[in-house]
């Protein structure tokens, strides 16, 4: 088991990038939360990781902190949430708010996240609550909060074409999402993680 990973960012495409460890490139799907802790391409990283295994792939996930990987490990554990409903919820709210959420019983506020509807939402309520703590989502919460560093690529496309691209890779229709980017953009925001982030924001 793939536990943790120290390398060279050398891809930053949400939710997918590259990791360099040792001459041997790494595949990771993680969530904004984390995206927004890493420093630029060329930078290193460290990630601590969980491997999912299906028939058809071997898919390996990173995390910024141990106690990001608990939420998506403690989620993938509830029926009908798998590792990309996960990654959609670490991606639109940090722990705080999500415990929040379950503890007052938001349904509302937890079915603008995509994928989930009110039956997940309702059924997250029920079996996180007693899951979740308040010492994990304050670490989490000085993780997440950090500003975001860097651009999310070096090619071509712009930063919000990249936004966009994140936000329909989350599970938002194409058209929601280049809604949701235009309208931070109309707030002055330029950079590609912050045009996500305020994206995601707004969304809830």
């Amino acid at each position: 088991m793939i536990g943790r990973l120290r390398g060279e960012v050398i891809e930053k495409q949400p939710p997918y990038l590259l990791l360099d460890v040792n001459g041997v490139g790494y595949e990771l799907e993680a969530p904004m939360s984390t995206f927004y802790n890493l420093g630029d391409v060329g930078t290193t990283a460290k990630l601590y990781t969980h491997l999912s295994i299906r028939d058809d792939a071997h898919i390996l996930f990173g995390f910024s902190s141990d106690n990001e990987r608990k939420l998506f490990r403690t989620l993938i554990k509830v029926n009908g949430v798998g590792p990309k409903l996960a990654l959609s919820i670490l991606s639109a709210m940090d722990m705080t708010t999500f415990i929040q959420c379950v503890n007052q019983e938001e349904v509302s506020k937890l079915t603008r996240i995509p994928g989930v509807g009110k039956k997940t939402a309702e059924r997250l309520i029920i079996e996180m609550r007693d899951k979740l703590n308040v010492s994990n989502a304050s670490a989490q919460k000085n993780n997440s909060s950090a500003a975001p560093q860097g651009s999310l690529t070096e090619g071509l496309t712009s930063p919000a074409d990249d936004a966009v691209g994140a936000l329909i890779a989350l599970g938002y229709k194409p058209q929601e999402a280049s809604r949701l980017v235009n309208k931070v953009q109309q707030e002055g925001v330029t950079s590609s993680e912050e045009l996500i982030r305020k994206a995601l924001q707004s969304a809830l």
